[in-house]
């Protein structure tokens, strides 16, 4: 008999061990996959994004799905103590932009084995390569899991800490969803975020700007009146199904709820190549360029305002023959330009599935967990921690503040909870 179960051995499954193991429960950790820490090691491009130092309503901020449910268990384990946490066993950190927070090691490897340590050092029991088909309960209490073979493992409380359905081959297979769909709850709608965009507009098709990155530009997901639903300033990047890059990225999401919202699969996005500059000084910018060449042909007048690859595609888009000089360009068809480099507007259609997202967006209703104890409202004993939960953020560190903060009250609750 344990006192608790945790299924999963992700970041948060980790830290839900540690915490729970903390005051000599007996804990064991159940690992379907070979290797611990599989997702986290790959994580940062192998450096590992451990936490963001941002002030707490900036790190919310950047957790679109539900990150206010973060603040209760902030208020017993929050970004600055996952610093502590990784400082005091020798991981040492240091701050990137938008206080993103790396080992100073560049090795994701070294976070893993940190967490490791410090569950072999409380003496959890680990299992590997070992399947969970069913968690049992009786009376609305949990009372152990089922394994694969047929035994049955009783405890005093489960963790579910057993990731989303993104990067599959971690062992990230949505498994978790079942089991407390079994025990009665709900799970909203899974959908793929942190993913490429879909496209198929003959710029992307016949693939004129494939592999164009354009940097710093302000990229948006437009609503029905043509108004920004969300935009964000970052690089993006064409390529042959659609958009990529940080910015496109981020707004994945939001593509999926235009969708939702507007009853249809074609949405419109649109892209500011200089979002620091008003149309009106853009344009005098422009005229001013022109004039003062004002024999060569456009796209050597422009040369250099922005990649050259665009400023053609641009033009085309505006109807602007590209050999013309300023002496036979008309007003409108400059205006017509700015109007295209300020917001050249295009279709989308959807984005890549969620097996090739980084995060999963929707998971188990956070209206049926308490967010103090992160345990189930409906099934005493059952805890949950990290992406099974519909809590999804922008990548900087963000996914994995709330996997690491979840995970540590949920162990720490799960090894308070008697029965």
């Amino acid at each position: 008999m344990y006192h608790t179960i945790i299924i999963g051995a992700g970041p948060s499954g980790l830290m839900a061990a540690y915490s729970a193991s903390k005051n000599g429960k007996s804990v064991l950790l159940i690992e379907k996959k070979k290797g611990l820490g599989r997702k986290l090691r790959i994580s940062g491009g192998g450096r590992c994004n451990v936490t963001n130092r941002l002030p707490y309503a900036e790190i919310i901020e950047n957790i679109p799905g539900n990150g206010k449910f973060l603040y209760s268990p902030f208020s017993t384990f929050d970004n600055e103590s996952i610093i502590q946490f990784f400082e005091s066993r020798n991981v040492m950190l240091k701050e990137e932009d938008h206080g993103r927070m790396f080992p100073v090691s560049n090795r994701a490897q070294d976070v893993v084995e940190a967490l490791v340590q410090a569950i072999k050092d409380n003496g959890v029991e680990i299992r590997q390569e070992t399947t969970v088909t069913l968690i049992e309960s009786e009376n609305q209490h949990v009372t152990g899991v089922q394994l694969n073979d047929g035994t049955f493992i009783p405890s005093n409380t489960v963790i579910i800490a057993s990731g989303g359905c993104s990067v599959p081959h971690t062992g990230s297979t949505g498994d978790g969803y079942k089991f407390a769909e079994k025990l009665g709850h709900s799970i909203t709608e899974l959908f793929p975020t942190e993913v490429p965009i879909t496209s198929s507009e003959p710029f992307i098709k016949n693939k004129s700007l494939q592999g164009l990155s354009l940097q710093n530009i302000g990229l948006s997901v437009l609503k029905k009146n043509g108004k920004p639903r969300i935009t964000h300033q970052m690089d993006m990047l064409f390529t042959h199904f659609g958009v990529s890059g940080p910015a496109a990225l981020r707004c994945s999401q939001f593509v999926y709820k235009e969708q939702k919202s507007q009853k249809s699969k074609e949405i419109y996005m649109s892209i500011d190549a200089f979002p620091e500059i008003k149309k009106h000084d853009l344009e005098q910018q422009i005229i001013k360029k022109l004039k003062d060449e004002p024999n060569k042909a456009i796209k050597n007048g422009l040369k250099g305002i922005i990649q050259e690859r665009y400023l053609h595609f641009i033009l085309d888009q505006s109807d602007i023959d590209k050999e013309i000089t300023y002496h036979h360009i008309s007003q409108q068809h400059i205006r017509k330009f700015v109007d295209n480099l300020k917001g050249f507007t295009f279709k989308v259609n959807g984005t890549l599935p969620l097996d090739k997202a980084f995060v999963t967006g929707g998971g188990i209703n956070i209206k049926e967990i308490e967010p103090h104890t992160m345990q189930s409202k409906l099934c005493s004993g059952l805890f949950f921690s990290g992406e099974v939960l519909d809590i999804h953020g922008y990548t900087g560190g963000y996914n994995i503040t709330s996997a690491l903060v979840t995970g540590y009250v949920a162990g720490l609750n799960a090894a308070m909870h008697e029965f």
